[in-house]
């Protein structure tokens, strides 16, 4: 790239790629303070020049360097530069629309979105009516099979072929036809579809089979004969595989135990014979469903007349105009995936009233025993009761994680009792919920252990597939939270990388048929994260150009300041801080941790003394009115600094041998730092009508007047936790001495984060510990894991690794625990603050370059 371009184009090319201007669409809701970074950049909010470039995907195992971004070839901005002008060309109510829509899906949550399932429809087609006369109890459901045959002669899902799915759902409905003698052609059409198609059950994927297809598909098979439907042999390899796997399931759960104890059985007593109803129908949900299953349900039905299973099924038929879905309700299941989807699409931020509802909503029916898909159910199973866990202890509520012993036999998790195989979304979705644990839950410990080494080994062994969906990517999911462990997972990063992962509308659910959860998965979620993520973006290049232009006119690169330093202190605060309203706190952020790294490499060259002195002069400096009065002779001296760099030789510039311009440099960096301070000041006045001019000066008094750079670093976390609050519009006496003191949770708060930053920064051994924890990553408490470290010599290191490890489970709870007297919004900045330390410090230089590229400069397609 030429090194004449101007720095409005901020960041050079990529690998391969050129710089574009693109017509992007922005819209996004602003603050009220007119940005400005160090007092040199005009208001842009009416016409925002940016600049998106676009190039190759970068790999993460690049080297760090100029391969990524060329900063040596950004030159110094002049006054005469020419901006790029972006051309507006979408509409800016186009987010607002897109929030409203999906607001007003969210308030109409009840029991659940769910599509319909023609086998079950057929299913319930099969009542007759109860009180005689010879005649469907549900006539539109057959109407509605009638009326949903598919092209090909089958039904299912019409977008996604399942040959286990069609063949299942196109035997029950020709069944349903046939036993009361209608529609002779669609039947014939149905039974040749299933001839033609029987063949490929062989060569289908046996882990997408639908959810009790071994015990029901038999029992279609034995139907069908029963009614003289020609039916193909039992020969053939498939179906002896399929029997096979009944006879096993059969045998996990006894005959005898199912008519004591709920089961998943209960969800499949369409497939079985010789059942006790009387046992059985102690055992039926207060809804009057078998484990709401309208198949299951149905069946019930036809041999008991049961009231309770008629209101059941005449309610579902009712809400679905005929059809009914392979399960409902689903309430607990929509509730708590939603919740997970907004987050993880990072545009929670737009629908906290409806989440906090949704958390409400699960917390209202959480038990000490687990949750399933739908409340007040009497089995519980850990896919849902791991996604609960994890939302409810993420937003604060009071919940024991000895939920998980109910899922634990021996050394082994599972979902169900009696289950054939685990299904990998299950022990993700466990691995996920270990993630968040507190000090001293074991339980969380060795579900963590059991469940990282089952994901390892599905990835190891290419077989990252799911028995409960069919989603777009779910080994790059599992990829993610493998390599990159919750405590350095920044939001910002997740959420780039689950926008490419998530399927929207093409997410298929896997039950007794395929199926779609409408608000769990959509492409109207899709749509509103990835312009979201545009928005923000653009912006932050913009942010980017002019936090750059803010570090020429500082000169911080005198002080060993470099641009990558910039950069990535920027990502940083832009990975955690994102929307725009928030610009104030995420340049705050970045320019104090700038600033910061600058006072200390400029300390490491002066005596003790002469610290002393700066830290005096910048506490009696005159204020914002004298940096005008300088600004001339600042820019003089300036020059003389770099024509003193450049003619010095190397020795006598380190050691500032020359006193003038060591004095010019003291100057220069205090003028940085007071001008800084007054415009985050001028802007937080601005936005939220708070002075917090004397706080933040007071904030910096005291840091420069550490005694020694260890104690500095150990306070830095906590100078950009109380910088980032203050610019919040919290109160300023939030985070004073006096209230620290005085609160015991608040006081073990701040010791933690100047601990884990400390130690995450400084201790020498820590990124040797860190590059451990991807060889021993599922338990460093563990005694067989420490024996093998000792074995391999790395007990001192095992120490290390324990103490931090369980320094950030403590924070976690501090941050999460309720009742403790404070504001969540401020132990949310502590945690990201430390999250970010150890995101440095676990990730290689080069996954954080590839972090840095994907989130700021790579535009979601």
């Amino acid at each position: 790239m030429a090194s004449s371009l101007p720095t409005t184009q901020l960041v050079s090319t990529f690998v391969t790629s050129k710089i574009l201007r693109p017509s992007l669409f922005f819209s996004f809701p602003c603050s009220s303070s007119a940005r400005s970074i160090g007092g040199g950049v005009r208001n842009n909010r009416d016409n925002i020049p940016l600049l998106c470039s676009t190039y190759n995907a970068i790999s993460k195992h690049q080297t760090r360097g100029v391969q990524f971004i060329k900063w040596e070839d950004i030159t110094q901005q002049d006054g005469n530069e020419q901006r790029l002008s972006v051309k507006i060309s979408n509409p800016k109510n186009v987010v607002k629309e897109q929030v409203e829509m999906i607001k007003s899906r969210l308030s109409g949550m009840k029991d659940g979105e769910i599509s319909i399932s023609a086998y079950d429809t057929a299913w319930v087609a099969l009542v007759e009516d109860i009180n005689g006369g010879g005649s469907p109890q549900f006539p539109s459901s057959l109407r509605w099979i009638v009326e949903n045959q598919l092209s090909d002669g089958s039904w299912g899902d019409q977008h996604i072929f399942s040959a286990h799915d069609r063949i299942i759902n196109t035997l029950a409905c020709v069944i349903a036809l046939k036993a009361w003698n209608t529609c002779p052609s669609m039947r014939e059409k149905g039974l040749l579809f299933i001839q033609q198609n029987m063949c490929k059950l062989d060569d289908a994927n046996t882990v997408h089979m639908p959810i009790g297809f071994e015990v029901v598909f038999p029992s279609l098979i034995e139907i069908a004969r029963s009614l003289d439907i020609d039916f193909p042999d039992e020969d053939s390899p498939a179906l002896k595989d399929i029997y096979a796997k009944r006879n096993l399931k059969l045998t996990r759960i006894p005959k005898e135990m199912m008519h004591v104890v709920p089961t998943t059985l209960l969800h499949s007593l369409e497939g079985m014979t010789g059942l006790d109803w009387e046992k059985l129908l102690k055992l039926q949900c207060v809804d009057g469903s078998f484990l709401f299953s309208p198949a299951s349900t149905a069946f019930a039905l036809m041999q008991t007349k049961d009231e309770k299973c008629l209101e059941y099924l005449q309610k579902a038929v009712e809400k679905f105009n005929g059809g009914v879905p392979n399960v409902y309700p689903v309430d607990l299941f929509e509730h708590i995936w939603v919740v997970d989807r907004l987050d993880r699409l990072g545009i929670s931020r737009y629908f906290q009233n409806e989440i906090k509802d949704c958390v409400d909503y699960v917390h209202r029916y959480w038990t000490e025993y687990g949750v399933c898909w739908a409340r007040n159910s009497k089995v519980a199973d850990i896919d849902d009761t791991a996604m609960g866990f994890r939302i409810l202890r993420l937003h604060g509520r009071d919940v024991s994680p000895d939920v998980f012993r109910h899922f634990k036999k021996g050394d082994e998790f599972f979902c169900f009792h009696g289950q054939s195989t685990s299904a990998v979304t299950g022990m993700f979705n466990l691995y996920r919920a270990s993630q968040v644990m507190f000090p001293g839950e074991t339980i969380l410990q060795q579900a963590k252990q059991y469940s990282s080494t089952f994901l390892q080994k599905k990835q190891a062994s290419n077989e990252l597939l799911d028995k409960w969906i069919i989603t777009k990517d779910l080994p790059g999911e599992v990829g993610y939270a493998l390599e990159v462990p919750w405590y350095a997972s920044l939001p910002r990063v997740e959420t780039r990388f689950y926008i490419e992962q998530y399927g929207g509308d093409n997410d298929v659910w896997i039950g007794k048929t395929l199926y779609r959860m409408s608000n769990v998965n959509n492409n109207l979620y899709l749509e509103l994260a990835k312009l979201d993520f545009n928005n923000c973006q653009a912006l932050h290049q913009l942010e980017l150009q002019e936090i750059l232009k803010w570090y020429n006119e500082c000169n911080l690169e005198l002080f060993d300041v470099e641009k990558e330093t910039l950069l990535q202190s920027y990502f940083l605060a832009t990975a955690n801080i994102f929307s725009a309203e928030r610009s104030t706190e995420r340049l705050a952020w970045a320019q104090t941790a700038v600033l910061m790294k600058a006072v200390s490499s400029y300390f490491k060259k002066i005596s003790v003394a002469e610290q002393k002195s700066f830290a005096n002069e910048f506490a009696n400096h005159i204020g914002y009115d004298n940096i005008r009065i300088r600004q001339k002779r600042l820019s003089s001296m300036t020059m003389v600094s770099k024509k003193t760099t450049v003619n010095h030789d190397i020795k006598e510039e380190k050691e500032f041998g020359d006193n003038h311009f060591h004095e010019e440099q003291q100057q220069q960096l205090i003028q940085a730092l007071v001008s800084t301070l007054h415009h985050l000041s001028l802007d937080v006045l601005v936005s939220h009508g708070t002075d917090i001019r004397h706080h933040l000066r007071s904030i910096w008094e005291i840091f420069l007047k550490q005694g020694d750079e260890q104690t500095r670093q150990r306070t830095e976390a906590f100078v950009l936790v109380r910088t980032i609050t203050l610019c919040a519009g919290q109160s300023s006496q939030l985070l004073e001495k006096n209230a620290i003191l005085s609160n015991t949770h608040l006081t073990r708060l701040v010791s933690l984060t100047n601990f884990l930053t400390h130690e995450l920064l400084e201790n020498p051994s820590c990124h040797t510990l860190l590059d451990l924890v991807p060889r021993y990553p599922n338990n460093v408490h563990d005694n067989k894991v420490h024996n093998k470290m000792e074995v391999n010599g790395e007990a001192k290191v095992a120490k290390e690794m324990v103490s931090i490890e369980s320094g950030m489970q403590e924070l976690v709870k501090c941050v999460h625990q309720r009742y403790d007297g404070i504001d969540s919004e401020i132990k949310q900045v502590f945690l990201m603050v430390v999250k970010s330390y150890y995101y440095v410090a676990y990730c290689s230089p080069a996954t954080i370059d590839h972090h840095i590229a994907k989130v700021i400069f790579e535009r979601v397609a």
